[in-house]
This record gives C-alpha cells, sequence and structure tokens, in this order.
C-alpha cells in the first residue's frame, strides 16, 4: 500500500470492532475506532479519516444522524462515509442517501469482500475509477432494497420493478451465496396454484441482469440460481 490511508470505525459491538480492525491492520490501514455517534464526530474531527464505516443502529445518536452531522463539517467534506447493516435491519434507504452515505456494506462480511469495497471507496476518494471486481463480486457498486417501498437502488439511482421481478430478486438477496433452485423460486414467487411457462425464470432473470447487471446474479447450470455481493 502507497500510503496509510485512516479508517475510523464506528460500531457498538465490541466484536464487530474487534474482527473489522484485525483486518483492515493486517491489510496496511491506519485504523481508529469509536463505540458510538459522538465519540465518532470528535474523533473524525480529530484524525481527519479518509473513510468512516459506521453502523447504522447505534444507542443515542445512530448512523445516519451521525453521518448527517459529519456532512456538515467543512473539514470531513471529502470523507468517504459507508454504512455498516445488518441483513435483518429495516430503515429508510431514502433517508440513508439523504444524510450523504456513500455505499452500504452488508455484515457479516467475508474479509476479500470487504477489502474489495473498501478499496473501492478510497480509489472514489482519490477521484479515480474503482478497481476490477473479483469474480462475482460488486466493490464499486451498490445495490440496496427498500422493501416497504417496493424499491431498488443501485449507485442511488431508483430502479422501479415489476412486482414479479422485484419479488425474485427480494428472494434471492434474502440468503446471499444461497442456491435457489428452479422448483423452490416458482413455488416461492409464483406459488403452486400457478401455471407458468419453463422459461419464465430465465426471461425474468434476464430483465433483472440488464437493470441492474451481470454480476451480481449467478446461474448454475441445471439447478437453479444464486445471488453474490
Amino acid at each position: 500500500m502507497d500510503k496509510a490511508y485512516r479508517i475510523l470505525l464506528v460500531d457498538d459491538e465490541p466484536d464487530i470492532l474487534d474482527f473489522l480492525s484485525y483486518n483492515l491492520s493486517k491489510d496496511g490501514y491506519e485504523v481508529f475506532l469509536a463505540n458510538n455517534g459522538k465519540e465518532a464526530l470528535e474523533k473524525a474531527k480529530e484524525i481527519q479519516p479518509h473513510l468512516v464505516l459506521m453502523d447504522v443502529m447505534m444507542p443515542g445518536m445512530d448512523g445516519i444522524e451521525t453521518c448527517e452531522l459529519m456532512r456538515k463539517e467543512s473539514s470531513l467534506g471529502q470523507v468517504m462515509i459507508a454504512f455498516l447493516t445488518a441483513r435483518s435491519e429495516d430503515y429508510s434507504t431514502i433517508a440513508g442517501f439523504e444524510a450523504g452515505a456513500d455505499d452500504y456494506i452488508t455484515k457479516p462480511i467475508k474479509p476479500k469482500v470487504l477489502q474489495s469495497r473498501i478499496k473501492a471507496l478510497l480509489k472514489r476518494y482519490n477521484g479515480n475509477e474503482a478497481p476490477e471486481a473479483e469474480p462475482g463480486e460488486n466493490p464499486g457498486a451498490t445495490l440496496f432494497i427498500d422493501k416497504e417501498k417496493h424499491l431498488v437502488f443501485l449507485n442511488k439511482e431508483k430502479i422501479h420493478l415489476p412486482k414479479k421481478e422485484f419479488e425474485l430478486l427480494e428472494l434471492l438477496v434474502s440468503k446471499p451465496d444461497k442456491l435457489f433452485t428452479r422448483e423452490e423460486i416458482f413455488h416461492r414467487v409464483w406459488g403452486d396454484d400457478i401455471i407458468v411457462g419453463d422459461r419464465t425464470i430465465d426471461v425474468h432473470i434476464r430483465k433483472l441482469r440488464e437493470k441492474i447487471g451481470e454480476n451480481y446474479i449467478r446461474t448454475v447450470k441445471g439447478v437453479g440460481y444464486k445471488f453474490v455481493y
């Protein structure tokens, strides 16, 4: 690594901080820790981090409010901010984007994927293009589903999907890396009482790929599909 980037980790769970700190320090980053939003804001002013990885759901001042306050600080104008989110959390994506978030990283996360996402964010900090992705990874892109509003966001751009395409994507995203068989997809999305053609799933998958990109949905020939980050 040419320079030691400063990364501020913000989470109220010590295990998460330990895991992230260990892996990022091993990669050569200069890592700083904060347990809550107030502490994060004060530490960010002090150390001027290149990147803030911040939990959303924290007691007191949550991640969205902390992000908004950081964006109001002129000294933190260039810092990249990524939210850490658990898959079970359901909050307003639009509020997060409006607060100034640059990315969303789902936890738990594999170290290799985390490394790719961080490299992409730091490339954007320097005004460069995102690095080439590993097969099956999308470090430079952000895909997020707002279940309540029935919307999909790709790189902060709103994508409207027809009902079945949305339900199909929602199913695949619910368990990343899980292989869903064609029979299971038919049952979960279309139901047993509805008769559809054999190519129905394939057509919907093709349309989804046209809208969100080729890398997110992987085909396992003769079996089914799975979603990969």
